[in-house]
C-alpha cells in the first residue's frame, strides 16, 4: 500500500496528500477507492489458510482489514512517524481499544485530570469494575504525575493540549517518567494533530487522535485511530479491535482520508485566525483571562514551542459574571455554531459548566480547572473580522445584563488561588 517511489518525500504537507495511495491504481485512479465490501475472495484454498495464518498478505473481512481503511491507516502513521495505524469507528473505540489490550486486572492508570469526559468516565464506571484503578492529576506538572506513580502503573495517559483547558504537558518528560517506572505513554494527540505534533517522536508509545476532528476536518463523520510507535504493540492491541469489532468502516476511512488531504491548510488558517483571536480576547473588558498556548503569558508556552509546530487554533478563556455569562454569550453568537466537537471549517463555541459537564459535581469540575466562566471555542477558517464582530457584539451582551455576580459563589477566594498557583489560566 506505501508506493517507494514517494517515499523520499519527507514534508508534513506532502505527506498528507500522498502517504497511503495505492502503489498500483486498479484503473489508474488518483483517489483511493471505496472498496464497499464486506468480504474478500481468495484464488485458492491454500491462499485463504495463509492470510488467516498471517505467513501472507491480504484481505479476509473488513472487520479485519480493508484496502480504504489501511490507505487512512498508512496516511496517518507516516504523518506521526509510527510503525502502523489502527483506524476505529470513534474515538472512544480507539481509547477503549487500548485499554482493553494493555490493562490487566489490577493495573493503575495514572491521567490528565481535565481529559476528554469518556475517557475518564470509563475508567472510573466501567473498567473500575474489573479492579483497574485510576488516579487524575493535572500533568502539566511534573511532580504531580510523579508523585501518582505506583508500583502496577502500567500505562500514563495524556491528553496535550488538555480539553478544554488548554494546559500543555511535556510528552518527553512525561516519557521518561512512565519508562522509569515501567509504564506505557499514551498520547492524546486530538487537540493538535500529527501536522502540529508527533508524540511517538517525543518518546511515547501510543497515539490517539479523534479523526472526527481535525484530521477529517469538515463536521461530517466520527472516526478513530491508533497509532503505536513499535510493531510489539502492535501485535498486542490488533488482534482486540478485531475480536471486539471496533473497527472502521471503507465509507467513513475515504471521507476520513479525503479530509487529511486538506489537513495542513486548514490547520495553518485556522491557528491563524486563533493567534489574532486570542489577542483579541485578551483586550476584551468582558473577557477575565485567556488560555492560549501561542500567547506568551501562557505558563507552559515554552514547553508548546518546544514540542508543537504550531499553537493550533482551540482557545479557552473566561468571560465576566461568571456562569450567567457563559450562558449569555451561549445565547447571543450569531456566526460561532454553538455545537460540541471541535477541528472543523467553521468555528464552534461551548461552555462547558452549562453544557459538556453540566452533569459533573462542581467541586469535581473545579479542581479539574474547568471553572464556570470558561468558554471554549474551536477557531476556525472563516475571516477573523467576522469571526471578531461576531464573539465581541456576543460578549457586550454581559455588560448590558442587569446581573453583576461573582464569577464564582463558592469559595472564589480559593479558585483564584488555585488557578494562579497551578498557572493555569491568564488573568489580566
Amino acid at each position: 500500500m506505501r508506493p517507494e517511489k514517494k517515499s523520499h518525500f519527507m514534508h508534513k504537507a506532502t505527506k498528507a496528500i500522498h502517504a497511503g495511495n495505492l502503489e498500483k491504481p486498479i484503473f489508474g485512479e488518483v483517489s483511493v477507492p471505496i472498496f464497499q465490501s464486506s468480504t474478500f475472495s481468495f484464488p485458492t484454498a491454500e491462499e485463504g489458510a495463509a492470510r488467516f495464518s498471517g505467513e501472507k498478505s491480504g484481505f479476509i473481512y473488513t472487520r479485519m482489514g480493508n484496502p480504504t481503511t489501511k490507505a487512512l491507516e498508512d496516511n496517518i502513521a507516516a504523518l506521526e512517524g509510527g510503525f502502523a495505524g489502527m483506524a476505529t469507528a470513534t474515538g472512544m473505540a480507539a481509547i477503549t481499544t487500548v485499554y482493553l489490550a494493555l490493562l490487566g486486572q489490577g493495573a493503575h492508570v495514572v491521567s490528565t485530570d481535565s481529559v476528554y469526559g469518556p475517557t475518564r468516565m470509563v475508567l472510573e464506571k466501567e473498567f473500575s469494575r474489573f479492579g483497574i484503578e485510576a488516579t487524575f492529576v493535572d500533568t502539566s506538572v511534573l511532580d504531580d504525575v510523579r508523585r501518582a506513580m505506583r508500583p502496577n502503573t502500567r500505562m500514563v495517559f495524556i491528553e496535550t493540549p488538555a480539553n478544554p483547558t488548554m494546559k500543555i504537558s511535556d510528552i518527553r518528560a512525561t516519557a521518561e517518567i512512565a519508562h522509569q517506572h515501567n509504564a506505557l505513554l499514551v498520547v492524546d494527540n486530538t487537540f493538535a494533530s500529527p501536522y502540529l505534533q508527533q508524540p511517538l517522536r517525543l518518546g511515547a508509545d501510543i497515539g490517539v487522535h479523534s479523526l472526527t476532528k481535525f484530521i477529517n476536518g469538515h463536521s461530517d463523520v466520527v472516526g478513530g485511530i491508533i497509532v503505536t510507535r513499535n510493531g510489539d504493540l502492535y501485535s498486542r492491541i490488533k488482534p482486540v479491535l478485531n475480536l471486539f469489532g471496533g473497527t472502521m468502516d471503507p465509507h467513513q476511512a475515504w471521507l476520513v482520508l479525503r479530509g487529511v488531504r486538506t489537513l495542513p491548510l486548514r490547520v495553518e488558517r485556522s491557528q491563524e485566525n486563533a493567534q489574532q483571536m486570542a489577542k483579541f480576547l485578551l483586550a476584551h473588558p468582558e473577557v477575565s483571562w485567556v488560555s492560549y498556548p501561542g500567547l506568551e503569558e501562557h505558563p507552559q508556552h515554552d514547553i508548546a514551542k518546544r514540542q508543537m509546530d504550531g499553537f493550533g487554533s482551540m482557545i479557552c478563556f473566561g468571560v465576566k459574571n461568571g456562569f450567567e455569562g457563559g450562558k449569555t454569550v451561549m445565547n447571543n453568537v450569531n456566526l460561532f455554531t454553538l455545537a460540541v466537537s471541535l477541528g472543523g471549517v467553521e468555528s464552534l463555541i461551548e461552555h462547558p459548566a452549562s453544557m459538556t459537564h453540566a452533569s459533573v459535581p462542581r467541586n469535581e469540575r473545579i479542581e479539574a480547572g474547568i471553572l464556570d466562566e470558561l468558554v471554549r471555542i474551536s477557531v476556525g477558517c472563516e475571516d477573523i473580522s467576522d469571526l471578531r464582530a461576531d464573539l465581541d457584539q456576543a460578549l457586550n451582551k454581559i455588560a448590558q445584563n442587569e446581573l453583576r455576580e461573582e464569577s464564582s459563589v463558592v469559595a472564589p477566594e480559593l479558585v483564584t488561588r488555585r488557578a494562579i498557583n497551578n498557572k493555569t489560566i491568564l488573568r489580566r
